[in-house]
Order: C-alpha cells, then sequence, then structure tokens
C-alpha cells in the first residue's frame, strides 16, 4: 500500500549557510516525527482566571496523536526500513532510526554537509521533506543550529550593574512569597552550570535555604559546562531566577541547538509529570525568516500544549533591534517570543537611585554596539483577541500580525545583572535576563494564588497600565515607544505587587 504524502512548504537555507558536499556518513541518525493532534479543534489555553482543562497525563487522550494515526506511521517506517527507538503519543512523537540512504527514499530528500563560518559542519538537506499525511515535521534530519542565546556582555564598562535582588525591588516583586512549591523549567540550547558556582552565588547574595536545581537531559543535551556564551546564558538563566524565587524548583532542560532539541525540550517540559513545570523560561532564539515552516508548525504546538496545560511560558525578544541581526533592511521578530502563546521579554535601561526607579527607556544602544531589544510584528501569525486594542501597528508585509514584546525588563549590558559565571564574577545583560525575571515573578503569583496563571496575556492587556510602568521614550530602530503597548517594550516593566493584586482581583 502506497503512503499519501505532502511536502512541507516553506524551507529555508539561512545567510551565510554553506554546502560542503554530499553527507558521507553512513552512521545511522535518530529523527523525531511530530504528529497532528487526534482532535480537529486544538486545545483551549488555560488563560487566567480558567484552570487547565486537562491535567498532564489525560491530555493526551484528547489532543494528543490518533492511535491509528501512530500504527499508519509506523507501517510507513517499516516499509523504508526504519526502527522505532521510542514514541509518545500524549506529546505525538515517534522517533525512528535509519541509514542517512533509508531516511532519504523515506523523506524524499537529500542530505548534505554544510556549515556555518566558523562553526562545526553538520548534516542538513537543501529542501522540505515529503511527509507522511499524518505527520507535520520530521525532525533531525537537518541540524543546522536554530537560535542563539539573547545574553550579551558588555564589551565597555557598564555605567551601573545590579544583582537580581535589587532588581526585583525596583520591580516590586510581592513580598512573604519565595517559589516554593513551584518549578520553573528553564530551556537551555548547549552550555551548563557547576552546583559551587551557583553555591557561592546564591551564599554571596545570602540566599538560605539556596534554590533546588536540577538538570533534565533531553534529546542527547547534557548540563557541560566550559562552552563560553551558552555558560554566560545557563549561568544569568538559573541565577536571575533562582535569586528571586530561591523556593522554586529549577528544573534545567538540556537539550542540542536543533530544531528536533529545541522542539524536545518544551514538550518534555510542558508535559513533565516528575518536575511539573507551572513556568517555562527561553532565552534562545532566531528570526522568524529562518526557521521551516514544518519546524515553526512542530515548535508551535509544543508551546500550545503548554499553555494549554497551564503552563506560562516566557521568552526573550532578541538583543539585535527591530532587524533582529538580519541584512536585508526590514524588520523582522524573533521566534519563539513572535508565537502568541509566549509571554515575550523586550528590554530596557534602567537607571536607579537606591530604591528608586530614576528613569527607565528602551534598551538601544545599537550605536556603541551594545545591542538593542528586539520587538515589532509578526508575518506568522495573526493578531491575537487579546492584542486587537492595543494598536499593534502593520506587518511587514503589510497585513495585521501579533506584536512583539509583550512585557519588558532591565536588558542593557551596560545596566546589567551581576552573575558569576564558570568562577568569574560577570555583568550580563540581554533580553535573556528578562524571560528568566518574568518566569521568577510568574512563579510568585502561582504561589500567592494558589493556582497557575497559564496563558495571562489576556489578562495582562486587560489590566493595562495600572500594574505596569509604561516606558515612553527611546526605539529600537524602526518602531518608536509611547504611551500604552509598544513593539519595543510591549506593555512596560512590571510593578509586580499590583499586577498580583489586580490579578487576584480578577480571580474574584
Amino acid at each position: 500500500m502506497s503512503h499519501p504524502t505532502k511536502r512541507s512548504s516553506h524551507w529555508t537555507s539561512p545567510e551565510g549557510m554553506k554546502y560542503l558536499g554530499p553527507h558521507e556518513g553512513t552512521d545511522p541518525i535518530d529523527v523525531t516525527l511530530v504528529l497532528r493532534r487526534r482532535s480537529e479543534t486544538g486545545p483551549e489555553p488555560a488563560s487566567w482566571p480558567h484552570p487547565p482543562r486537562w491535567q498532564r497525563g489525560e491530555f493526551g487522550q484528547h489532543y494528543g496523536a490518533d492511535p491509528a494515526d501512530l500504527d499508519s506511521v509506523r507501517r510507513f517506517a517499516q516499509q523504508y526500513g526504519l526502527s522505532e527507538t521510542g514514541s509518545d503519543t500524549h506529546r505525538r512523537v515517534l522517533h525512528l532510526r535509519g541509514t542517512p540512504a533509508a531516511l532519504e527514499k523515506a523523506f524524499g530528500v537529500t542530505l548534505g554537509t554544510y556549515q556555518f563560518e566558523g562553526r562545526p559542519p553538520f548534516v542538513g538537506c537543501g529542501h522540505a521533506p515529503t511527509l507522511p499525511a499524518e505527520v507535520i515535521a520530521v525532525l533531525g534530519l537537518d541540524r543546522r543550529p536554530v537560535a542563539q542565546p539573547r545574553s550579551r556582555r558588555p564589551s565597555a564598562t557598564p555605567n551601573t550593574s545590579y544583582t537580581p535582588l535589587q532588581i526585583g525591588q525596583l520591580y516590586n516583586f510581592p513580598s512573604g512569597v519565595n517559589g516554593a512549591g513551584e518549578t520553573i523549567g528553564i530551556i537551555e540550547l548547549g552550555g551548563g552550570y557547576t552546583t559551587s558556582d551557583l553555591s557561592q552565588y546564591f551564599s554571596g547574595l545570602g540566599i538560605s535555604p539556596q534554590p533546588t536545581v536540577i538538570a533534565v537531559s533531553v534529546a542527547g543535551g547534557q548540563n557541560q559546562p566550559g562552552s563560553g556564551d551558552a555558560d554566560d546564558e545557563v549561568m544569568l538563566d538559573i541565577e536571575v531566577a533562582g535569586a528571586l524565587a530561591p523556593g522554586a524548583t529549577i528544573a534545567v532542560y538540556f537539550t542540542t541547538n536543533t530544531d528536533q532539541g529545541f522542539y524536545e525540550a518544551i514538550s518534555q517540559a510542558a508535559h513533565d509529570t516528575t518536575n511539573k513545570p507551572s513556568v517555562i523560561s527561553i532565552s534562545w532564539g532566531g528570526p522568524e525568516s529562518s526557521w521551516s515552516s514544518s519546524s515553526l508548525s512542530a515548535m508551535e504546538t509544543a508551546l500550545e500544549d503548554a499553555v494549554a496545560l497551564g503552563v506560562t511560558v516566557t521568552v526573550a525578544a532578541g538583543d539585535d533591534g527591530s532587524s533582529d541581526g538580519e541584512s536585508d533592511g526590514q524588520p523582522h521578530v524573533d521566534f519563539p517570543a513572535s508565537s502568541p502563546y509566549s509571554l515575550g521579554c523586550g528590554g530596557t535601561t534602567l537607571v536607579a537611585s537606591g530604591s528608586t526607579i530614576q528613569s527607565e527607556v528602551v534598551w538601544n544602544e545599537t550605536a556603541s554596539n551594545e545591542g538593542a531589544t528586539g520587538g515589532g510584528v509578526s508575518v506568522d501569525y495573526p493578531l491575537p483577541t487579546w492584542q486587537q486594542n492595543a494598536n499593534v501597528p502593520a506587518s511587514p508585509s503589510g497585513g495585521t500580525g501579533r506584536g512583539v514584546p509583550d512585557v519588558s525588563g532591565n536588558a542593557d549590558p551596560m545596566t546589567g545583572y551581576q552573575v558569576l559565571v564558570d568562577g568569574q564574577s560577570q555583568v550580563i545583560g540581554g533580553t535573556s535576563a528578562v524571560a528568566p525575571l518574568w518566569a521568577a515573578l510568574i512563579a510568585l503569583f502561582n504561589q500567592s494564588l494558589g493556582t497557575p496563571v497559564g496563558d495571562v496575556h489576556a489578562a495582562m492587556y486587560q489590566i493595562g497600565e495600572s500594574a505596569f510602568r509604561d516606558i515612553t521614550q527611546g526605539n529600537n530602530g524602526a518602531y518608536q515607544a509611547g504611551p500604552g503597548w509598544d513593539a519595543c517594550t510591549g506593555l512596560g516593566s512590571p510593578n509586580g505587587q499590583a499586577l498580583l493584586s489586580a490579578l487576584s482581583a480578577l480571580k474574584s
């Protein structure tokens, strides 16, 4: 029986990706097939104050893979001599292993060796794979690095710097809660941490008892300290989240920097019945235009699973201004921050005197090569209902689209965070710091309210400026800050206690 197939559409080869020749290796390759949902309609997000309809474990019976689809794809795999290494109907995944030749035949691709300058070569394919009708993506045939960490070391001496505790005070984080009983999931596509560094850092801040930090290995990823920029990212994420919500457990999901790894980490964290994160922080991303449409679709379904299960996902909006580092002169937004299921986190430049904020403007130090906050309008995702009164400008393609970011916080490396990385005290900034900052704040909300806030977009846009510091000065290149929501800093930076009171009022 021949199997109905479809070619997955938009497939990009990013600028600077060089073809070195055909893939010569014969070692088997592991791929992840992401299947469509068993239900035609997607799950409802658990949007505050509506709790999740389904719990982890039972969710899959409604929105996982259809067992008949799974059987059909298994027959397809056998037909091409691919062996199964695992499956999870809740997460809609089938893991297959095959020789390069068998995979080329099964998915109608030619595998090649590719390289970005100065980076190790990787296996990739020059066009979109052909997929069985039940499958939305095959991940692992193309192992290009899909994301960059959104952390940034200052190249000059910072004007000022803060501990996460000082930032929490300036943003009026609620007192009397510490995140106890909550788990913050952190996704890392490389790097690692050492327990001794964390212990030294937290004791230096006088935090006792110290946060519990757990490393979770996903799709071959490991906690591997000693890799420069990626270590900056890992330590910044853990130290910011851990200092601001020291009672929470921090589960760090280490994976590979591929679409396969990224998808698996978000999906596994969302469905993790052991650690049960109520918030996931992501400080990695890449321009929307650099993703293939099948990778975007797969990632989007993982984020959709997370919010349906009541998990809030905070995501860094990027550190390269409105261009997001692309050189075509057009504005671009960063994904996964641009997903409507992500709480996109933009960046500000924060100047304080003692415990008072003196000024807070859009982070834009492009002139001195110190970065700028990402932000703009998606060309892949339509304008969500909760953003309809936010005056989101037209997208670069002229249509309406999801505006990024939603919220913001201090991110300028020139007013950065004091952290400890690989035994060295550093100051680091980037919107990477803002995702764990907001993740910690959400964990405090969840503890205080006694239930996860889940997808907080609708609530936050309804609450509006009463619980935010509206940032009205500055730009990120193509977009200008102004009163209310803007494509530089979203609704603004948090007034933590005011936001908690407003969420609490919505609950009653």
